[in-house]
This record gives structure tokens, C-alpha cells and sequence, in this order.
């Protein structure tokens, strides 16, 4: 959230915006003091001025309350504190920069000065407090704050003379800042020396003639010595100079998406003489480079090396210099180059990036003035670099580019409710790649909206017709992604098309063992993220979707399969060492290495369907606790239904080929399993549901996953599996959920005592254990059993206890259950503030869950929240089922 002060006010992040002169006047001095604590005195005095009214203090409690519903504010004895970073203010964060920016000006550093005080200047958006005129704080403020921002203008000029920008850029600010500061000598100087550099000593000359009028006439003196030295020196004919010219190619579209990204690239080249933006090709390197040279004082040279032979001849042909027939083109640069503040963008330096680096290292040792921004797909590794990766727009950014070049070609296009779900769905699934994104908005010219997104599946051809006037390489989408496979080696070619077969990115060790490369996936992983053909991030390396569709066009047949199977190997080797682990104390640390490769589990399992039936059940039996504590049923239960039904078409009974494994497979259990999965996604047929159903009654002996009879009973209801110990295993987890269902059954049939004999006894085995889950379910039966005793301090102590668990877990749905149960209870205790609050938070995990039944059943508590609940709203509350309790439902009831 941004706090915007330097001209009109507004709030840049938030939902809504204070309403009302007074509101608006309090938000604006808690910004200007943002991080401190503000005394109430002061505000007081701050917006009544120095004869408040009586009900001053009240009223300012009142306003900071209604403040508090869109800003965080903190309040304690010592008054009140925004909580807020200065850096999000405008007003701050200008006052920061331009002190830096006189800083570096006074230590001789004029280019990042320069750098530093435009971008303080560019904060500004019109006079500072423009529309808080009435308060009475703003004078001073605004008066204290112009005085700043002049005194940043002169700062900025004096560094752009110090730099030897081209006059023709500094004349027209200058001449403006003058205009409004006419007594300001040091500006009225900085604006002769600009006039005298640029040959326009004449006008220069008039300009002191017109101070020397203005000050007699107005203050009845002379000018200052320093304004008569500049004027002593411009008779004299000293230090004129012919302003550099830049060679920047013009751009014919906007600019659109990247402005942070730009911001802090012109920062860095204020401070770094070597910066390479990389990244993959089609990211918009070149262009972001271009605007941020447009942004930056003095001489700038553009150099493309995308068909250069040798980096020295292409830079002396891009500066304009005559081949003297040397035989050292370089030698010959560093002399042109000597003495000179240039700034050299070498751009597509990848294809020769030995040769670019050998010479950028070579000129910025000899060339004290010259900085270099290089574009490459991957480092010149030269000491010193400073590196910028430049990846894919987010989607906001993403649709902002799409709707700004579609109008280009569809006059008229608007984006609203009805096109922005696809245009997303676009962007998305282009990885945000601008060059994509807008080779899909010029299809617009050709196709409706919707096509577009259809025919994604095939955007090589889709996104085959781009700009003729482009280099062949960024005509089409294809020719983007074959130059950059182009640079790589057989080996690397090889490695990442197999690489593609991994879903949602991989380790180094999986990509090493799924694809064949052992000890070597490591150095190859590195080259290919050097490269910009894979991104590297938390110990996990991922290719866009673009790059992976056209490397796995690369994957021959019989390769395919075969790293095929290795993908379904590796990760059901994982998903049955995994599941022990999940029952255990180390259950966190496995959750968190199975939700991370979810999606490759996911795509092991629909290979598996198909091509390896006994491992596509081990799978799904092995997964199925992961499934129910990550909240991902619904998300597998297409893939399961597709597996019931080639196991309903294929094999009628237990196939004698699946009996037995390491594993202990059971192809029973393993089809009660599925029929559970599939039945999340929708109605399972009842020929599949009975079956299943007859094979748990039939049952007489354990189930091999420990959850098989869980997962069962809540599918078939609380009596599902009561009495039944022959179902019940050896194993201590397997006893301790027993000892559980069989306490929740006694909650639910009133039996308090017996269920919290069980219940307790249950607690005591899964702590032993150290398994969460578990013990955040018994304790929330734990906290039915005092509720219903009466006792309701026990009760939100247990239910406090079981929801650390639940959300450390991830269990949202759970969360929310918990929450609107915890609620309940505090309404029944006249607590209805707290009641309340609990309400809304059940409601916000609801949502993350995005599970319909909880959400409603959280909207319906919310709604019949008594009257009393300060800020409730009248409602007309949905009408779900009343749901049981979630000391029953939570355990028992699907």
C-alpha cells in the first residue's frame, strides 16, 4: 500500500479511500510521520489548529476508528502509529532520494545523482497536499516541501551539467523551474550555463539582464557573485561545448508492465559500470534496456550483435567511427573511447558472448567514463557484472500488454467480466512472455478471443505471424525458441528434452536419476540456467511451458517412453516412502516434499493409467493420506475416475499379476481407494460403490494403508466400520485413530464419559507418536466433550491447541470448521465481539479451502450472528444444511 501525498492525495493497494476532508487530513499527517508514534495532542492540533473544540479528542478517537477499516493503524499510550514503511510514502521517500542524490553530487558522482533525483522528482504529480489546503498543518508542509523540490531541481541541473548531457534535454525544466522560482540565482545560473553550451550565448546574456532587472526591482540588489561569475565566464567565451548525440532506435508501441523492474535498472546503472539483463529470449530485454538508456543523461550508443561476427567491428560501425585499416579494431576503440562518458548497450551478446566479454572487460579497464548494459541469454562472467534476470510478466502485467496491443489491432477492445477470466487464461498459459502475449493480441486481427485460448495447445502454429520488419528470430514464436536450442551442445539438447517430462519443475537428484544423467544433471542444470533455458529457484529448476512444449517435440518416441517410465518409477518410489512419514513426527517435512511435487505425482499417475495399471494403484494408495491432509481430493478425483474406469473394463476380479510387492499391494483396498477418490469429483456409479462397499464388508483382515478404513468410514457415515476391530492394524497410529472414531461416536450419541475415556487415551497415543494430525483431530473432539460439560475455558483451550496443528498442517477446511465451532461456542458464552471475529476467520480459511460446504456453512454463521456482534449486518442467511458438529463431522462425515 502506497501513501500519495505530492499532489492530490490517494492510496495506491487499498479497497477503499478515507471519504471526508477531516479523515483524509488525519491519514495525511500519520503518513508524513509514518513509523512514528503521534501523540494525540498533535493531531489534535494537527487538524482543529490552535483553538480545537471541546470534543476535539473524541472525535479524533471516532476518526481513527473509521481510519482503521482501510489502513493499519497501532494505537498506545504514547498516540497513534501508521503502519507503514516510509519508503511507501511519496513524501518520504522524495525527501530520501534527494538527499542522496545531493550526497553522491557532492562526492563527485553526477551519474547517480542524476539518477537518484529524477526518480525523487518523478514522484511529484502536481503541487504537494494539493486538495488538504484546508487543514490547518498543509501550508507549512507544502510550503517546506516546495522548497524541497526546488532545491532537488538545482541539485538535478547541476549534476546534468557536471555529466555534459545535451543541452536541448535540460533547457525546457529549466527554463520552467525558473519561472517559478525567479529570484532563485543558483537556477537562473544553472539555466546560462545550459543556454551557453548549447551556442546560445546571446540568450544566455539575456538571461542575466532579465535577473539583474527582477532582483533590483523586487529586492533592490545586485546578483550574487556566483550568478556574476557565470556571467563573467560566458563573456569570456569559457568552457562551451557541442552537446553528444545518442543513437537510440525509436520505439512505435508503449512501454507496458515492467516499471519497477525499470526504475531499478536506471538505480543500478547509476551505480555499476557492467549490468547484463538475462533471461530467455522473448522476455523484452532489449526493450527494457532501451527505455532505461532513454532515462539516463549523456551520450548513449546502441550496438545489435544478433548477426555480428565480432563485437569490435559492430560497436565501431554503431559509433559511427571509420575503419583506419588497424590491425587491433580494439585498440583502436579504446582510444575513440578513452576520455569519453558513454553509455553502450551490446545487445543479443549470447551468440559470440566470449568475444563481447573479452572486449567490454577491455574497454571499461581503459575507459573510465563508459558503462555497458549488455542483453544476453546468459552472463559474459566478467568480475564486476552486476546480473538482472528479466523473466516473464505477472499476470496483471501480462494482461495489461495483451489489452494495450489488442487495441492496436481491434480498435474498441475493452477488457471486462466477460473476456478477462480468458485473457488471463491466455497470458497464463503463454508464461507471461511478452513476445507471446503480444503475437497472441495481434490474432485478435484474425480470430475471436475464445479461439485464441482453444488453439493455445498449438501456439507454434497459432503464434506463427509476427512483425515483418522484425529479425527473423523474433518474427514468430518458434523462431524465438529455436534460437535459443540453437546455442546449445547435443548433451544439453539431449538432457532438456527429457527434462521435460517432469510436471511443475524437479531436484537435481530426480532429474539426474528420471533422465539418465547421474552426477552430471548438476553441471547440466547450471548450463541450461545459464543459458536461460531453465530457471533455478529453491532448490528446484522449472522450464516455461513454451520452452518445455518445444523441447519435448525434440524427445524422439522411443525416448519418451522410456524416461516415461522412469519419471513413474522415481516418483512412486517416493510417494511409498513417503507414506509411513506422514503418520510420523517428521509429517511436515514430508508434506512439504510431496505437496512440491504434486503436480509430477499427478502426471506419474496419468501416465500410469494408461501404461502401468499395478503402479498407477500402488500410486493411488500410497497417495491417498497425502490427498486428505493437503486438501487435494478434488483435484485427483478426475484422474481417478479415469483409472476406475479402465480397472472396470479391464480386470473384473484381482488379478493374480498384482498380487504381492514390496509395497504389500492389495488390489482390493486399492479399488476402494479409487472408488473413494472418484466419488469427490462427483456421483460414482453404484455398480463401482457397491462393489467397493461389499469388498470392505467382506473384509476380514486389516487394511495395508492405514487410512483405507478412515477415508471409508467418513465416505459411508458414522457407523461405517463401528465394531469392526479385524479392520483395525497393528501398528500404533492405526490403534490411536480407532480409540478415536470410537470416542467421537460416543460424543455423538451423548455418551460423554466413554468418549472422553477414549478421546484421551487417543490424545496420549498420538503425542507419543508426534503425528499432528491425529492430535488435532482428538483434540477437537476433545473440546465437543467439554463443551458439553459445560466447561468453556477446556473447550477453547483444546480447540486453540487443535488449530496451531491444523493450520501448520495446511488443513484449511479443517481450520474452518474448527473456527465456526470455536464461534458457536463463544456466542453460547455471551462473547459475541470474539464470536464474531471467529466468524470472519472462518470464512477467510473457507475460502483458501475452497470447499462449497464450508464456505457456506462459515457464510451461514456469519449471518446469524446475534445483533449484538458490533458491525454485523443484517443478513438473510443461506439455507445449507444444518451441519453436524465438527467434532463429528470433522472425523466422520465426508
Amino acid at each position: 500500500m502506497r501513501f500519495l501525498l505530492l499532489g492530490p492525495m490517494g492510496i495506491d493497494g487499498a479497497e477503499t479511500a478515507p471519504a471526508g476532508p477531516r479523515l483524509r487530513a488525519l491519514l495525511a499527517y500519520l503518513a508524513l510521520n509514518a513509523g512514528h508514534t503521534v501523540p494525540a495532542e498533535r493531531l489534535v492540533d494537527a487538524l482543529y489548529g490552535d483553538e480545537p473544540p471541546a470534543g476535539a479528542p473524541g472525535a479524533l478517537q471516532s476518526q481513527v476508528s473509521r481510519l482503521r477499516k482501510s489502513v493499519d493503524i497501532e494505537y498506545g499510550p504514547a498516540g497513534y502509529r501508521l503502519v507503514a514503511d516510509p519508503e511507501d510514502v511519496d513524501v518520504l521517500r522524495f525527501e530520501q532520494l534527494a538527499r542522496e542524490g545531493a550526497r553522491a553530487r557532492e562526492a563527485g558522482d553526477p551519474g547517480r545523482a542524476a539518477v537518484l533525483l529524477r526518480e525523487a522528482l518523478g514522484l511529484w504529480r502536481g503541487p504537494a497536499l494539493a486538495d488538504l489546503a484546508h487543514a490547518p498543518f498543509a501550508a507549512a508542509q507544502s510550503a517546506r516541501l516546495e522548497e524541497l523540490r526546488a532545491g532537488a531541481v538545482e541539485e538535478l541541473a547541476e549534476a546534468e551539467l557536471a555529466l555534459g548531457g545535451d543541452p536541448s534535454e535540460l533547457l525546457p525544466w529549466l527554463r520552467e523551474a525558473v519561472a517559478a522560482h525567479p529570484l532563485r540565482e543558483r537556477l537562473r545560473g544553472q539555466l546560462m550555463r545550459a543556454l551557453r553550451r548549447g551556442g546560445r550565448g546571446a540568450e544566455a546574456l539575456a538571461e542575466y539582464e532579465a535577473a539583474r532587472s527582477l532582483l533590483a526591482e523586487e529586492l533592490g540588489t545586485d546578483p550574487s557573485p556566483e550568478l556574476a561569475a557565470v556571467h563573467l565566464s560566458i563573456l569570456r567565451g569559457e568552457e562551451a561545448r557541442t552537446a553528444p548525440a545518442s543513437r537510440l532506435p525509436a520505439q512505435l508501441t508503449s512501454f507496458v508492465g515492467r516499471d519497477s523492474e525499470l526504475a531499478a535498472l536506471v538505480r543500478l546503472l547509476g551505480s555499476s559500470r557492467l549490468v547484463t539483463l538475462i533471461g530467455t529470449g522473448g522476455t523484452g530485454k532489449t526493450r527494457l534496456a532501451l527505455e532505461a538508456a532513454a532515462r539516463l543523461p549523456g551520450e548513449v550508443c546502441f550496438v545489435d550483435l544478433s548477426a555480428a561476427t565480432r563485437t569490435a567491428l559492430a560497436v565501431r560501425g554503431a559509433l559511427g567511427l571509420r575503419d583506419s585499416g588497424a590491425d587491433d579494431p580494439e585498440a583502436a576503440l579504446v582510444e575513440a573511447l578513452r576520455d569519453r562518458a558513454v553509455l553502450l548497450i551490446l545487445d543479443n551478446c549470447e551468440q559470440i558472448v566470449e568475444d563481447a566479454a573479452t572486449l567490454t572487460h577491455r574497454l571499461l579497464t581503459h575507459c573510465p567514463g563508459l558503462r555497458v548494459l549488455a542483453t544476453s541469454r546468459e552472463a559474459l562472467g566478467i568480475t564486476g557484472e552486476s546480473l538482472r534476470p528479466v523473466g516473464p510478466l505477472d499476470t496483471d502485467a501480462a494482461v495489461r500488454l495483451f489489452t494495450d496491443r489488442a487495441l492496436a489491432v481491434r480498435p474498441g477492445f475493452e477488457l471486462d467480466d466477460s473476456n478477462l477470466r480468458t485473457v488471463q487464461d491466455i497470458c497464463d498459459s503463454l508464461d507471461g512472455l511478452p513476445l507471446a502475449v503480444e503475437l497472441a493480441a495481434a490474432r485478435l486481427r484474425q480470430l475471436p478471443l475464445a479461439e485464441i485460448a482453444d488453439r493455445l495447445d498449438d501456439r507454434f502454429r497459432l503464434l506463427s505471424r509476427g512483425d515483418r520488419t522484425k529479425p527473423e528470430r523474433h518474427r514468430t514464436l518458434r523462431a524465438v525458441v529455436e534460437w535459443s536450442w540453437s546455442l546449445l551442445s547435443d548433451e544439453e539438447r539431449e538432457f532438456a528434452a527429457r527434462l521435460t517430462v517432469f510436471a511443475g519443475g524437479a531436484t537435481a537428484e530426480a532429474a539426474g536419476r528420471v533422465c539418465g544423467a547421474g552426477p552430471d544433471a548438476e553441471d547440466l542444470l547450471a548450463s541450461l540456467t545459464d543459458k536461460s533455458l531453465v530457471e533455478a529457484g529453491s532448490g528446484r529448476y522449472r522450464m516455461l511451458e513454451t520452452i518445455r512444449a518445444y523441447a519435448s517435440e525434440q524427445l524422439p518416441p522411443y525416448s519418451r517412453e522410456l524416461v516415461g517410465a522412469a519419471h513413474t518409477a522415481y516418483f512412486l518410489e517416493l510417494a511409498e516412502a513417503a507414506d509411513p512419514e506422514l503418520r510420523s513426527a517428521d509429517q511436515l517435512r514430508w508434506l512439504e516434499r510431496l505437496s512440491a511435487e504434486h503436480a509430477n505425482l499427478r502426471a506419474a499417475l496419468v501416465r500410469a493409467t494408461h501404461d502401468d495399471l499395478p503402479s498407477a494403484l500402488r500410486l493411488l494408495t500410497a497417495l491417498s493420506s497425502f490427498w486428505w491432509l493437503r486438501g487435494l481430493r478434488a483435484d485427483v478425483a478426475p484422474v481417478a475416475a479415469e483409472l476406475l474406469g479402465v480397472l472396470d473394463g479391464v480386470v473384473p476380479d484381482t488379478p493374480p499379476a498384482m498380487e504381492g510387492s514390496d509395497f504389500g499391494f492389495d488390489f482390493d483396498e486399492a479399488y476402494v481407494l479409487c472408488v473413494l477418490a472418484a466419488g469427490v469429483g462427483g456421483a460414482v456409479p453404484g455398480a463401482e460403490r457397491e462393489r467397493a462397499a461389499r469388498i470392505v464388508a467382506e473384509r476380514d483382515r486389516p487394511f495395508r494403508q492405514p487410512f483405507t478404513a478412515f477415508l471409508w468410514a467418513i465416505s459411508a457415515g458414522p457407523s461405517a466400520g463401528a465394531e469392526r476391530p479385524e479392520l483395525t492394524g497393528p501398528d500404533p497410529w492405526t490403534r490411536a485413530l480407532a480409540r478415536a472414531g470410537s470416542g467421537h461416536l460416543h460424543l455423538f450419541h451423548g455418551r460423554v464419559e466413554e468418549a472422553a475415556r477414549d478421546l484421551s487415551a487417543a490424545l496420549a497415543a498420538f503425542r507419543s507418536l508426534g503425528e499432528r494430525w491425529g492430535t488435532a483431530t482428538t483434540l477437537a473432539g476433545l473440546a465437543g466433550v467439554s463443551g458439553a460439560l459445560g466447561d468453556t475455558g477446556a473447550a477453547l483451550a483444546c480447540a486453540d491447541e487443535a488449530l496451531v496443528l491444523f493450520e501448520e498442517l495446511g488443513c484449511w477446511e479443517d481450520v474452518a470448521d474448527l473456527l465456526r465451532e470455536r464461534a458457536e461456542l463463544l456466542c453460547g458464552a455471551g462473547r459475541l465481539a470474539s464470536a464474531r471475529a471467529d466468524f470472519e476467520r472462518a470464512l477467510v480459511a473457507a475460502r483458501r479451502a475452497g470447499t462449497p460446504a464450508a464456505l457456506a456453512a462459515a457464510r451461514a454463521g456469519l449471518s446469524s450472528c446475534p445483533a449484538g456482534c458490533p458491525g454485523a449486518p443484517p443478513q438473510t442467511p443461506e439455507a445449507p444444511t444444518p451441519p453436524l458438529p465438527w467434532t463429528l463431522r470433522g472425523l466422520w462425515v465426508c
